[in-house]
């Protein structure tokens, strides 16, 4: 059988066990030991069995994911999270939609020291959409403000989807990291002129909070904020300077989220253990998908599709960014009914030879790829960031309400990534300064 026509059936194949529910790991697993028994035989898949699990996993680089969820962990555990909020509550509570856009920035704010987004909508949800609700918030744009701000933690660095992308396309990581910085910036900040346009506008969306915080507490509530700008300041800088490299970094970024909590006293037995349990699993989960997306890549390299599309784009035309929209598009579809992990692992075998034959930038692409996968979180029919709040709020809050304000932040994500497709220096002007 033709080998492209195998890769073809296995990536439908793919399709099919996910429509199923077949774990991700599973099903990449599976199909690509199968797809390279039948191109290549028996010994080639036992051998690819034997050896590309073992010398993915020792990667010294993929070391920053565990210290990364470390460094998270602790700092939700410890409590150090909701004192973002609190502080942002009481500056911002007077702007229409002051809460929305506190939630925004406390999720920014945590997603510069989480680095996953999954964690940040879980644990921003259980923090602010309880407070915007009791005050009357429209219950859409409540959700939705933090599921969709809470994919910031995929963009702000440190980012695991960052670390994923830059050993797979063999990229800088801590250059990935250091181009974040401004589109995320530059989202949470559309996303707050979006929510205090909206609710100038619609007054019932937000209705005036009946508290009027003084001055005095304002300042008070940043006494325990400071851990966390000096966390996210301890890492970037770090990585900026070229102190540590982005695996140095995660080790840094645990070992300060540690101290930090400590010197609150809040580093329990109890909020260690759970830490490190927090940890283990969400390590295990990523780095077993992640196996299964190596294999994958073996697969498909061996079938020839990656060429075959080169040629397919050289013959029709599709050239230049037309190969970036085409990536983009087929981004969007998939983040519908992928998680973010198994998403770019999926399309990264695929697409990374079209963009690096077409000459594009690889930090630049891998800063727009992290974008369309924070779109995939959001978007209907399974945006994984919006059942997680689901998760966090149950029955309160109906599942198609949540969506529905998730519309609105959509908007926004595609004007991000029109201004990052126009204007490159949004991504390259920090990693250029690195040189």
């Amino acid at each position: 059988m033709d080998s492209i026509l195998i890769g073809s059936l296995g990536l439908g194949a793919i399709l099919v066990l996910l429509a199923l529910r077949v774990p991700i790991a599973i099903t990449l697993i599976s199909v690509s030991l199968t797809g390279i028994y039948a191109i290549v035989g028996e010994r080639a898949a036992i051998g690819s069995l034997k050896t590309i699990p073992y010398e993915f996993v020792a990667h010294w680089s993929l070391s920053a994911i565990p210290m990364f969820l470390l460094m998270g962990a602790v700092a939700f555990n410890a409590g150090i999270v909701s004192s973002i909020y609190k502080a942002a509550r009481l500056w911002l509570a007077g702007l229409p939609g002051g809460l929305a856009i506190a939630s925004n920035f406390a999720c920014a704010g945590f997603a510069a020291a989480s680095g996953s987004s999954v964690a940040t909508s879980s644990a921003m949800g259980r923090i602010a959409v309880p407070e915007m609700l009791r005050f009357g918030y429209d219950k859409g744009l409540a959700t939705g403000v933090v599921a969709a701000a809470g994919t910031l933690g995929s963009l702000i660095p440190p980012s695991i989807l960052m670390v994923l992308y830059g050993t797979f396309a063999e990229a800088s990581i801590s250059k990935l990291m250091i181009a974040g910085i401004i589109p995320g910036i530059l989202t949470a900040g559309i996303y707050a002129v979006m929510i205090a346009a909206r609710c100038k506008i619609s007054p019932e969306l937000a209705p005036p909070v009946d508290f009027k915080p003084t001055w005095g507490e304002r300042f008070e509530s940043l006494r325990d904020v400071w851990p966390m700008p000096f966390l996210i300041l301890g890492v970037i800088g770090g990585l900026y300077s070229g102190i540590v490299t982005a695996t140095e970094a995660g080790a840094l970024g645990a070992f300060l989220s540690i101290v930090i909590a400590a010197g609150y006293r809040r580093l329990t037995w109890d909020v260690l253990l759970q830490s490190v349990k927090d940890t283990l699993y969400g390590t295990g989960v990523i780095f077993f998908v992640s196996i299964g997306a190596v294999l994958l890549s073996r697969f498909i390299a061996l079938s020839g599709i990656p060429f075959a599309m080169v040629d397919f784009a050289e013959a029709y035309g599709v050239q230049g960014y037309g190969v970036v929209l085409f990536c983009g598009f087929v981004f969007l579809i998939l983040g519908m009914f992928l998680d973010p992990i198994g998403l770019l692992l999926i399309a990264l075998p695929v697409f990374l030879p079209m963009i690096e034959s077409s000459g594009f930038d690889l930090i630049w692409f891998g800063i727009l790829v992290i974008k369309f996968v924070e779109i995939g979180l959001i978007t209907p029919p399974v945006g994984l960031s919006v059942y997680t709040i689901k998760g966090v709020v149950g029955d309160t809050v109906p599942l198609g309400t949540i969506f529905q304000g998730i519309l609105w932040f959509l908007a926004c994500e595609l004007l991000v990534v029109v201004l990052l497709v126009v204007f490159p220096g949004i991504s390259l002007f920090l990693p250029g300064l690195m040189n």
